[in-house]
């Protein structure tokens, strides 16, 4: 959705149904899709499964496959513009990432992820401020003054939804613990929109 915001038409993909989605879907294997199709886009985004990295899921012991290199590779093939986006237990499987911060966009979660960037693309974030806001212990409501921490089973969706902490209006529950907030891609729409524009002109030039 951030990079619809930012003036693109947006192809997602996904290899199960996602009928929440607002914007074009099509049910595919993605590294199989940007292998094949990538180089007709001009810009690539790829969120691979962050199970395998996350601290939950090591604590249980279940194991999830590695799907951030094959990835690279495939969106590599395509010599076009890219970002993966992971969580920050993923730092290192990813290639000098940017992190993002929901406080940075005067959100009220704090939501870290990584970007890295890759062909060609630089990210810059914005001012990460320093987190003075606490944040609300999973499953119990957020009172005032809190930050919403949006994993497990937490309380209130429709605050998660919401302009203040998501801005994912259409999202369920599993969306939601899942998701980015579309701010952070909107920045980076706009940053690799203005990248696109500016070699432009120095070939024209």
């Amino acid at each position: 959705m951030g990079y619809h915001l930012a003036g693109y038409r947006v192809l997602s993909l996904d290899n199960i149904p996602q009928p929440r989605n607002p914007l074009a879907f099509l049910q595919a294997d993605a590294v199989a899709f940007i292998t094949e199709y990538g180089h007709l886009f001009d810009l690539l985004h790829a969120s691979p499964p962050c199970q395998r990295y996350t601290r939950c899921q090591k604590i249980q012991g279940r194991e999830h496959p590695d799907l951030i290199a094959p990835t690279r590779t495939a969106m590599q093939s395509t010599g076009r513009p890219r970002v993966i986006e992971n969580v920050e237990e993923a730092r290192d499987q990813l290639r000098d990432p940017v992190m993002l911060c929901g406080a940075a966009f005067r959100l009220r979660t704090y939501r870290h992820r990584l970007f890295e960037p890759g062909g060609g693309l630089t990210i810059t974030p914005p001012h990460h401020p320093v987190h003075t806001a606490p944040l609300a212990k999973m499953g119990r409501p957020v009172l005032p003054g809190e930050f919403m921490h949006v994993v497990g089973n937490f309380s209130n969706v429709p605050l998660a939804r919401s302009e203040a902490v998501m801005g994912m209006p259409w999202a369920s529950r599993d969306g939601l613990r899942e998701a980015i907030p579309p701010a952070y891609t909107e920045l980076i729409g706009r940053q690799a929109a203005e990248q696109a524009r500016a070699a432009a002109r120095a070939v024209a030039a």
